[in-house]
């Protein structure tokens, strides 16, 4: 097995071999993450926040909670760390903002990623574990000279409601509203001058398309110059299949206990067609982090889960009320209007590639400046991740660097005419 392949493997084997660890590892909160019963009028508001320590991340960092907006077009309280550099920003201009759109988490309030920033690369409790896999982005950049807030996306931390896992506008959201949030902490140095990108792979991939997607109408006094979109999952429903039997199956779970949160309605309609197993096991999906789950629940099938035998996907492909909710997740029907990096495995086993390079198509197709890699990958990794965590790993630097040019002002050519014969 190359390199490339043996250090993802070797982060999802530690998995076990850590959970034990994780119950003495949990710094308390003190009711921080509870909302509030009213919220400010203004998206972006500051809600609350606190100085926070974090183990293994550089410079000064700050949890906050922020208002924003759901799905619904509801007021809803969100939650994240700012990180103030020590660095100071070699480029010219103001400090640059990037607001960091974190990988799969998990579904319960343990694994936000304000709490496992501050636990470090291992923490959480036994039931909602979390490792900190996304640390070295943050602090590559953190390093740099460059704020980054962290969002824990809506439901993920706060206590009012479940993670709506995935999904497009509340992820979009959340993100967008971090960015105006981060300068209104104190003693941060950005400012709505600042130039703004935003830096995602897997989820966070999704939600950074999504928030760049958004922003023109959303947002648009966020200063925005650029998105990278790793894997992300823009046709959900193709994810949804791809994923299903493999380490991630959870994942589907996620994405429908979080559907169900934001329209309750489906709740009868989905116990109807799950048997006792599958209530059972979005019930436990719905308080776990992604190392949990993986320990839970790796490369069953949700066939198990139904009344009819079929999968989750086809269940719900086969309702309209639920088709039409996965549908509504699809990226690629909005156009952004920074520029954007978009970059696959070619193998990816959990998030599929053609539906990664579809979305880089449909932005071509609408005049939106990508740039698109393809990591070539040779081997078959059978639902384990590998290839799905690969180009986090190994594209890392790359991704960085041409979202730090993207800050500094540096121009970028567009590979849509070239993309047809790309990997």
């Amino acid at each position: 097995m190359s390199r490339s392949h043996r250090a993802p493997l070797l982060a999802l084997s530690t998995v076990g071999a850590t959970l034990a660890l994780a119950a003495s590892a949990t710094p308390a909160f003190a009711g921080f993450y509870d909302p509030p019963v009213s919220l400010p009028a203004a998206n972006g508001a500051l809600v609350r926040s606190e100085s926070q320590n974090l183990n293994a991340t550089p410079g000064k960092a700050t949890r906050i909670m922020y208002k924003s907006t759901d799905n619904n077009g509801k007021p809803v309280a969100v939650t994240g760390t700012y990180i103030e550099p020590t660095a100071k920003y070699s480029g010219s201009g103001p400090r640059p903002l990037v607001v960091y759109a974190e990988g799969t988490q998990g579904q319960g309030d343990s694994c936000a990623p304000s709490k496992s920033l501050e636990s470090g690369y291992i923490g959480g409790t036994v039931q909602g574990f979390s490792a900190g896999y996304e640390i070295p982005g943050i602090n590559a950049l953190v390093d740099a000279g460059v704020g980054v807030v962290v969002t824990d996306y809506i439901g993920l931390g706060t206590t009012d409601r479940i993670h709506t896992y995935v999904d497009r506008v509340d992820q979009g959201n959340a993100v967008l509203d971090a960015a105006r949030a981060a300068v209104k902490v104190q003693g941060a140095s950005v400012t709505t001058a600042s130039p703004v990108g935003l830096y995602g792979y897997s989820q966070g991939g999704g939600a950074a398309a999504s928030a760049a997607e958004l922003q023109p109408t959303y947002a648009p006094d966020v200063n925005l110059k650029g998105a990278y979109a790793g894997g992300p999952p823009a046709d959900l429903g193709a994810t949804m299949t791809k994923a299903d039997g493999t380490i991630l199956t959870a994942v589907i779970g996620y994405a429908i206990n979080g559907f169900v949160q934001s329209d309750p309605n489906l709740k009868s309609i989905l116990d109807a067609q799950t048997n006792a197993a599958g209530k059972a096991a979005l019930n436990e999906i719905k308080t776990q982090c992604v190392a949990n789950s993986i320990a839970s629940f790796a490369f069953k099938k949700t066939k198990d889960w139904t009344v009819s035998g079929k999968s989750i996907t086809d269940v719900v492909n086969g309702i309209p009320a639920a088709k039409a909710v996965i549908d509504k997740q699809k990226l690629g029907k909005l156009k952004p209007t920074v520029p954007i990096r978009i970059v696959t495995g070619t193998q990816d086993d959990i998030v599929p590639h053609p539906q990664a390079k579809q979305l880089a198509q449909d932005y071509c197709n609408k005049g939106v400046n990508v740039g698109y890699v393809g990591v070539v990958q040779f081997l078959n990794t059978g639902g384990t991740a590998v290839n799905h965590l690969n180009p986090l790993i190994n594209d890392n630097g790359d991704s960085r660097r041409w979202l730090l040019d993207r800050l500094a002002g540096k121009g970028h050519i567009s590979n849509c005419a070239i993309l047809g014969i790309l990997p």
